[in-house]
This record gives structure tokens, C-alpha cells and sequence, in this order.
């Protein structure tokens, strides 16, 4: 079982990123033989370097040894994924919509019921050029919006995220979509106020906290963390190990969620149950009990911080005469007092630290920058830095060559190889549009916000604005292409988006994708790239937690069907461009960058910082060099260390380099603002948005909705993944035969309902309704259900008041942002109702969605939107 060059296996880094260029992840071998897969396997670092070379490193604490494999401890995410390259809803050749003539009706209505006919490239592209040229003409470049960084594989030469818009922009510029910080909102739009931490919010100095714990820390509290599941498709297992390893050195493990996660189930010395969305009101009756009993460290606060008095006055009921007691508290978040009042004492008397992945639902919900805050709050009360006290991440990435490290020892170099890099054009353009703010700019333009919405800017840019679309003088959008056609499934307000897509402002949509999923089956032009495993290219692996990597990644199989590589896709587009002069002159050389494909995979190799003596031929034949680890890696300081033992020669990002209780630069920017105010603070309803069970809402909608990351997917990857859908826990087989996502529920809530395991449900709000297969169990707690996100919509009826099929929560999440002055996503924690509906009813009342081509082990297909005999 070995390729047909070498006879080694391939090295395939299959990290599945969020951004257009981060690191790979999650490297494999690849055994094949006569163009087919055959297996995918862990890679060794060691098959040609030795411990020795690598510096491997150690960590010794308590009796007890913790260091790296050598050998990928990559998740079933990566082990499955020929699975993903061979599905059946792979997009065969290009495609277009059936009723979509340009010239003449084009039908924005029928977007997303419409089926498609086959085309060649050659008029593919030609189709593409034409629209480009005549939007260009009629309403400037700005009017062509292009989505390109959403979710997707991780490549370099061939990207796979924003190969468009390096076109575009050559040929007169384009509207950009701006990426909203979403793995970190309420971290980006909060905990930046009050200790700084660019670029993303959570603590940044990253250095040796693992050792630190090891050594000095008594419990580490999961804060709505799972890193059995949130790390898989781009660290692999060594969270897991790490779970493992505090459990062997005695470190108590305290779980706060709503579910017991995968991680909670297996590693949890205790579980609070605390209901969605609602951490606030904890964390502020923890501050109480700590100041009530005077637990928390004044002395710390005296030099490390300023506006703590303004904190606790609020905190005591100061300011709005409600003392923030646990009882208080108690009511709001379902945590009864006496475990508040436990969990604070034994917080205030152990070295606790706090571990997350990222971020999930616990940050992805309406004003999540209060509980961020909150944390950072509660972490300087008890002398965030001291030894066995930071916040850390279990998987930390490495984004653009940033020097952001991780909390194992670090590597030498991180490799970086943005110079290669054919993907999207870096930092911001004249025309962008904030990603959770798309719907409206395109239904309801003129919109405005602040911020240049990226997770990537000081904390400063938040106040900068505001910024409109269109620009002064400009038009709105007309055309649409996405390289990333998840939005309805992985940001909010799904539902509104379907209705943005049909607008009859949007003359065309572009889609260029492997799969016939999601927002793709609203493209009038649909051009197929392929996966990873059909080109040539170069990676790197930076989130294992073992070695930092560069790898040589041959081609394993030719294209699946007609599929090119984004790269190739916009090729042939700018190829076609050439023909119209003007600004598209020698378009195509421009946009290749006068190197070969080789050449740039060469480049990359020479600029990512590997030593001068490697070759670049033994780099191809070892296909790998792994950096060793720093010789003086366990004399960096661990953590805030710094920080805590002078906080005048080590001072924080913030405009007084120390903890902000009380945020000036906010009291000054946004005086109005009582969602985001200078204090941290709970917010029960406003005019953003009212998603609290003691509303009016909330007795019409009565559960709160956790929607954390799956288990079994990368967001709205892998939803067609064969083996994943044969095991009971990734779906519930409705009684019609259809999987549906599953949807846990309490018995307690069940009882009421009428529901048990098997049925199938529909959760439903104004905004619309998706179904579930019912599951009963303890592990969601009453008051709230749990579904994942990110399943493939399968939508029943289109829009406002929609209907979906697939279980894809998303789309009926609140379609405001997370508050007043922060435009980030609202994906989790907010109000729903659940019933249990009837399927053989529904599809009598819907035959035709009931009736489109589908395959239980698959899902739908994509032959459910392709005409036949086309």
C-alpha cells in the first residue's frame, strides 16, 4: 500500500482551517495505490529524525514524566476523510442554475429550489468573466461582494480560501466580507478591556503554563470547554492527553456547562450544570462571596489593577440596589447557591486555572463579552499569574506567522509560510462589510458599525468608525462569490441570510466548492475545486502540541470528476477576463505571480524559516523537517508570571498596562452604551436582544438552545461522512428513515413534552423552525436542550418563518449581533420552543423536499439539485 513515485507514503496535513491561512494540523500518511486511497494513518516524526534532533522535551512534575510522540495523534475527523474526498454529494462538473438566464430572466426568487444542468468550463468561466465585466461596467467593482473565509481546508499554493479576490483585486478591487472574530467574540470584544491581550482576547502569553499547573496548580476549570471534541479537526488528541495527565498528578477538574461534554463524561472531577448563556450572574455572585468574605486578594488588586472599587460597588448592589448574591444568582442561572458559594471557597483557597479551546457557545452568544470580562475579572481577584493561576488554551493556533505560543514547550521556529501563500489579500479594503451584517447590507443598505472586524486588530480598533456600506457615492452589492459557502450554517440568522441570497438586487451568485452543500445550492454558477489529496502544495503543522513541521505534500490522487483547484478555478476565470483589455490585461500573469506551481511551493519552502543547510531536494524526499524544541524553553516564564511579580516592568496591553475593572477607553468611546458599559456587568434584556427565560420571550419559548461545536464534524464539514452517520450517537433515525441531527433533552422537560428517545421534534422560535431526532438523557440539564451546529441544511420552506429538515440550528439564532456597539456572532444560548411533530404529516404537506435524492449514510446527495439526462 504505497504511492506510485516513491513507495513512502504521502504527508497530508489535514488541519481544517478557519481562516485563509493559518497552520495545517492533524499531519497523516497516505497510502495509495493505482490513483485510490487505500488508508490514512498517523505520520512519525521520527522516521528520519531522532529524539535527539529534535531536542524532544520533558515535562517532570510530582513524581511523574509528560512529553511528546512521535507519531500524529490525529481524530477520526482526519482518519475519515477519503471518506469526505470519495462522497457521493462531491460536485461532478460545473454547474448552472436552470432557471438563471443572463440574458434574461434570472429568477433571485426560486434561489435554493432550483435544480442545475451541466455546463462545461470552458462556459463556466466565460459565464463568470461575462457578469464580472458587466457589474463592473454598470455598478463599479465595489458592487461584487466576495465570501472567502469561512470554513475549509488548510492550503498554501493552492488556497482554498480567497483565490478570487488576489484576481479581483488586480482588476479594479471588490467588496470584502470581514471576518468577525468567532472563535473568540465575547474574548475580542470584552476581555480585551480589561487586560488587553491582543490579537484575540484570551491570554495571549502562552509559555509554560502547562508546566506551571503541573507543578503548582490544584484544579483547572473547563469553562464550557470539550476538548474531547472542539481541538479534533485542528490539534488532534493532545488535549485529550493532557486531560489525562492532570487527572494522574491529582489536578481536580471542574466542569461548567449547560451538557455533559464528551470532555466532562470522561475527565470531570465535578460538574456545574449552569444554563446557557447565563455564566454572568455566576461569575458575578463568585465576586460577591469573595468580597462578602473577604477571600479575594486586595493586596494583588492595590498594584495590579485599577477601578476595582467602581467593580465592587456594582457588585454589591450599589448601583442598581440588587446585591449580586448567590441567591440572586441562583434564580437566573439554575446553579443552586449553596454551589456557588462552594465553588468560590474552594477557588479562593487552591491555585485554580482556567482552560478553554477557543472559545464555542459559552463566547458565542448574546453580550458575550460580559461573562469574558467577568472571567478575567474573577482570575485578577485571586492574583491572575501567581503560580498555578492563568487562563490558558488547550489548542492554541498559529495564525499569519503571528508569534503566538502554546502552553507546551515551544519549538525553535514557527514555520511560516505566508509568503507562498496564493489565498486571500491580507488587511483590510476601502469596501468590506462585517460578516454578521451581510443579510441586512444587502437587503436594507445603507448599514454602518466599528471596527474593522477582525480578530487580528488592537483592541483600539474597536473604536475606530463608523464605517458604512456602500461607500459615500457607491452602489450595493449585485454579485455574490463564495469560495466558503457555509454562512447559513455557521453564523446567525441562517434564515435571514436564504432570504438575502433570493434578494432581487443579487443579479449572480458564484459558488466554487467540492461539495453540493449549504449556500452552494443558492449559486447560479456552481465551479467544483477538489480537496487537498488532488494537488501539489506545501504545509505546515503547528497545533499538534508536539513539533512545529513544514511538510512536502505530493499530489495522492488526480481530481475527483471535473474538479479543479481554486487556483485553477479563478485561472480559467481570469483567462477569459483577458479577452476585455482594459484593467484585465495580461490578467492571468498577474494573477499567477510569474512562478509555477513548483516554484511557489519552492519559495515557500525557502521562506519559512528551515535551516539554510536543508536542501530542498532533501526536503521533497524526507517530505518533512520537524524544528527541534528551544534549548532554553523551561527558563521562559510561565504564564503572567511576569506580570504578577512586576506589573510596572511587565505591563499589560491596556491603557494603564494594568487590570481594567472599570474600562475608561470604552466610558469615553461609547458614554450611551448600556449593553458594553465601562463595568462588566449582567444584562438581562435590551434593545438588542431579548433572549432571557424570565422575559415575555421567554414564556412563549422556554428552553435555552446550547449549540456547542460536534464531535463528529468541523462545523458543516464531514455532515456526509459514511462512517460517522452509521453510529447512534452522530444521528437519530427518524421513523421515516431520515438521520436527523440529534437533540438532547432531560426527561423532566421530555415528560412534559410528550417526547421520548426517537421521536422526532421541531425547535422552533419567530425566526423559524429546524427538526430533531429526540434523545433523551441527564446529560442536558432541565431548562435547556442541546443540538449541535453546523449540520447540512436540508431546508423544507425557504426564509423568514423557514423550515429545515437538517437540523440546522444556525438558522434560526437571533439575527442581531452581539450587541449594541460589537458586531460578532449570536450562535448559541438563546430561546426556543419543542415540540414533537409528525414526519409521514410533513411530508404530505412537502412532497418534493421530501422526495429529493437521498442515501441515509450519506444524506443528500448531488444529484438532489442536478436535472436529470443534463
Amino acid at each position: 500500500m504505497t504511492d506510485n513515485v516513491k513507495g513512502t507514503p504521502i504527508v497530508k496535513g489535514l488541519g481544517f482551517n478557519s481562516f485563509g491561512i493559518g497552520t495545517n494540523a492533524c499531519t497523516v500518511d497516505i497510502d495509495e495505490e493505482n490513483d485510490k486511497i487505500l488508508r490514512i494513518r498517523p505520520f512519525h516524526f521520527d522516521e528520519h529524525y531522532t529524539p535527539e534532533d529534535l531536542n524532544a522535551w520533558k515535562i517532570e512534575a510530582r513524581g511523574k514524566t509528560f512529553e511528546p510522540g512521535f507519531k500524529t495523534l490525529i481524530s477520526p475527523l482526519s482518519l475519515c476523510y477519503k471518506k469526505r474526498v470519495y462522497s457521493k454529494n462531491r460536485i461532478p462538473y460545473p454547474l448552472k442554475r436552470v432557471d438563471w438566464d443572463p440574458n434574461g430572466e434570472r429568477h433571485p426568487e426560486t434561489r435554493g429550489t432550483s435544480g442545475y444542468v451541466r455546463i462545461s468550463w470552458d462556459e463556466a468561466a466565460q459565464l463568470v468573466a461575462d457578469e464580472i465585466k458587466r457589474v463592473h461596467d454598470e455598478y463599479g467593482p465595489e458592487s461584487v461582494l466576495c465570501e472567502y473565509d469561512g470554513h475549509g481546508e488548510t492550503k498554501i499554493v493552492h488556497a482554498s480560501h480567497g483565490c478570487m479576490v488576489k484576481m479581483l483585486e488586480l482588476c479594479g478591487g471588490f467588496t470584502s466580507q470581514a471576518r468577525n472574530p468567532d472563535s473568540w467574540e465575547g474574548w475580542y470584544w470584552g476581555a480585551k478591556h480589561v487586560w488587553g491581550m491582543d490579537p484575540l482576547g484570551q491570554q495571549s502569553l502562552q509559555n509554560n503554563i502547562i508546566k506551571d499547573i503541573s507543578e503548582n496548580g490544584d484544579a483547572v476549570l473547563f469553562w464550557g470547554c470539550d476538548v474531547e471534541t472542539t481541538p479534533l479537526g485542528w490539534g488532534g488528541y493532545m488535549a485529550s492527553r493532557l486531560c489525562y495527565w492532570f487527572t494522574e498528578l491529582g489536578v481536580k477538574q471542574i466542569h461548567i456547562s449547560p451538557d455533559v461534554n464528551y470532555t466532562n463524561a470522561v475527565h470531570a472531577d465535578k460538574w456545574i450544570p449552569v444554563l446557557p448563556n447565563t455564566d454572568a450572574a455566576l461569575q458575578l455572585a463568585i465576586a460577591y462571596t469573595w468580597i462578602k468574605e473577604g477571600t479575594y486578594d486586595q493586596a494583588y488588586l492595590d498594584t495590579h489593577a485599577v477601578g476595582f472599587e467602581n467593580f465592587k460597588y456594582y457588585v454589591m448592589g450599589g448601583e442598581d440596589g440588587v446585591p449580586k448574591t448567590p441567591k440572586w444568582a441562583e434564580a437566573i442561572c439554575g446553579v443552586p447557591s449553596y454551589t456557588i458559594k462552594a465553588l468560590a471557597r474552594y477557588w479562593a483557597s487552591h491555585a485554580v486555572s482556567i482552560g478553554h479551546c477557543n472559545g464555542g457557545s459559552y463566547i458565542r452568544s448574546t453580550f458575550s463579552h460580559e461573562p469574558a470580562r467577568l472571567e478575567v475579572a474573577l482570575l485578577g481577584m485571586q492574583g491572575v499569574g501567581k503560580p498555578g493561576a492563568n487562563q490558558f488554551k488547550f489548542i492554541e493556533w498559529t495564525l499569519f506567522g503571528m508569534p503566538t505560543v502554546t502552553p507546551l514547550p515551544p519549538s525553535t521556529k514557527i514555520p511560516n509560510l505566508g509568503a507562498a501563500y496564493r489565498g486571500w489579500v491580507h488587511g483590510s479594503q476601502p469596501s468590506f462589510i462585517p460578516k454578521t451584517m451581510i443579510p441586512e447590507a444587502i437587503m436594507n443598505p445603507p448599514v454602518q458599525w466599528y471596527g474593522h472586524v477582525s480578530a487580528g486588530l488592537p483592541r483600539e480598533d474597536q473604536f475606530t468608525g463608523p464605517f458604512q456600506f456602500p461607500l459615500e457615492g457607491k452602489e450595493r452589492i449585485h454579485m455574490v462569490w463564495s469560495d466558503t459557502p457555509c454562512w447559513e450554517t455557521c453564523w446567525n440568522g441562517g434564515f435571514h441570510m436564504q432570504d438575502a441570497l433570493r434578494h432581487e438586487s443579487i443579479e449572480c451568485v458564484v459558488v466554487q466548492h467540492p461539495w453540493m452543500e449549504n449556500d452552494t445550492m443558492f449559486a447560479d454558477i456552481i465551479l467544483p475545486s477538489n480537496t487537498k489529496f488532488e494537488t501539489e502544495d506545501i504545509g505546515t503543522d503547528s497545533d499538534s502540541g508536539q513539533w512545529n513541521v513544514v511538510f512536502y505534500e505530493r499530489q495522492a490522487i488526480k481530481p475527483v470528476g471535473e474538479s479543479k483547484s481554486d487556483k485553477e478555478v479563478v485561472a480559467e476565470v481570469a483567462k477569459k477576463l483577458e479577452q476585455f483589455g482594459g484593467p484585465y490585461e495580461n490578467l492571468l500573469d498577474r494573477y499567477l505571480g510569474g512562478k509555477t506551481d513548483d516554484e511557489w511551493i519552492e519559495f515557500g519552502f525557502e521562506t519559512c524559516g528551515v535551516p539554510e543547510e536543508l536542501t530542498f531536494e532533501e526536503f521533497k524526499e524526507k517530505q518533512y523537517y520537524p524544528f527541534p524544541t528551544r534549548e532554553d524553553w523551561k527558563e521562559l516564564p510561565a504564564g503572567l508570571s511576569q506580570f504578577y511579580e512586576d506589573p510596572e516592568g511587565h505591563p499589560l496591553k491596556t491603557p494603564s498596562g494594568k487590570l481594567e475593572y472599570y474600562s475608561t477607553t470604552l466610558a469615553q468611546n461609547f458614554p450611551d452604551d448600556n449593553e458594553r458599559g465601562p463595568i462588566p456587568r449582567w444584562v438581562a434584556t435590551s434593545p438588542s436582544h431579548q433572549e432571557r427565560q424570565a422575559t415575555e420571550r421567554g414564556r412563549k419559548f422556554p428552553f435555552l438552545l446550547v449549540s456547542n461545536h460536534p464531535h463528529f464534524r468541523v462545523h458543516a464539514q464531514h455532515d456526509d461522512v459514511t462512517w460517522f452517520r452509521e453510529m447512534e450517537e452522530c444521528k437519530v433515525t427518524g421513523p421515516d428513515g431520515y438521520k436527523y441531527e440529534p437533540l438532547w433533552i432531560h426527561p423532566v422537560d421530555a415528560g412534559k413534552l410528550g417526547l421520548e428517545t426517537g421521536d422526532v421534534a421541531k425547535i422552533y422560535n419567530e425566526r423559524g423552525a429546524v427538526l430533531g431526532g429526540v434523545r433523551v438523557t441527564e446529560r442536558i440539564m432541565p431548562g435547556a436542550v442541546y443540538q449541535d451546529h453546523g449540520s447540512r441544511c436540508d431546508t423544507i420552506k425557504l426564509g423568514e418563518h423557514g423550515l429545515d429538515r437538517g437540523g440546522a440550528n444556525n438558522l434560526i439564532a437571533p439575527t442581531a449581533t452581539t450587541s449594541k456597539n460589537t458586531v460578532g456572532e449570536v450562535t448559541s444560548g438563546f430561546l426556543v420552543n419543542v415540540e414533537k411533530v409528525d414526519v409521514f404529516q410533513l411530508a404530505e404537506e412537502y412532497p418534493e423536499a421530501f422526495n429529493r435524492d437521498y442515501e441515509p449514510d450519506c444524506g443528500l446527495v448531488a444529484t438532489a439539485r442536478i436535472v436529470e439526462g443534463a
